[in-house]
């Protein structure tokens, strides 16, 4: 019996340093050589060297002036990251998208993009399709006294086109390239 022990603790022995340490190990370095700022998170920070978010990870901005992010399921934290599994025959779903929707209406601009109404499967992506970005643009114009043209240039600007599937904007990229201005 001993036997058979012996060379099967070994081999679990030497398969747990090589899974587990070995090549953990590898793919970090790895990542940390040629990918730094992704490997590390994605962090922005600002001119005084203050981490101001992950270009990963959706913020919740309040407040006329700034883009906002569609809806957390988890009020953007990361601990509570998920969907809110609410059915799509769920009273509750339909009353919160109707009262996100009549809060977000902007009279002469058509329906609210559905972006701006639905949660993400995490709840934190920060993108959104430029089109719920574009509806936006009026209100922060108005609480910033900006030209609409100035933040149609900066959506321009901001609106990235991922290898597969449509346009994106970050919405904390736009945010702090707005605070710049």
């Amino acid at each position: 019996m001993f036997k058979s022990i012996r060379p099967a603790l070994s081999l679990l022995l030497l398969m747990t340093l090589l899974t587990g340490v070995a090549y953990p190990l590898l793919v970090t370095g790895i990542a940390q050589v040629a990918f730094p700022a992704q490997a590390n998170g994605s962090l922005v920070v600002d001119a005084d060297g203050k981490v101001r978010g992950s270009l990963l990870i959706a913020q919740d901005f309040t407040g006329d002036a700034w883009f906002h992010p569609r809806p957390s399921a988890g009020a953007f934290a990361t601990v509570a990251s998920g969907a809110s599994n609410l059915s799509p025959s769920n009273p509750a779903l339909a009353a919160r998208v109707i009262a996100d929707a009549d809060r977000l209406q902007v009279p002469g601009q058509g329906p609210v993009p559905l972006a701006l109404l639905t949660t993400s499967g995490s709840g934190l992506d920060p993108h959104l399709p430029p089109a719920a970005i574009a509806y936006q643009l009026a209100r922060v114009a108005a609480a910033r006294n900006l030209p609409a043209l100035t933040l149609q240039q900066l959506l321009d600007a901001h609106t990235e086109q991922p290898l597969v599937g449509p346009p994106v904007v970050n919405v904390l990229a736009l945010n702090l390239a707005l605070q710049k201005l």
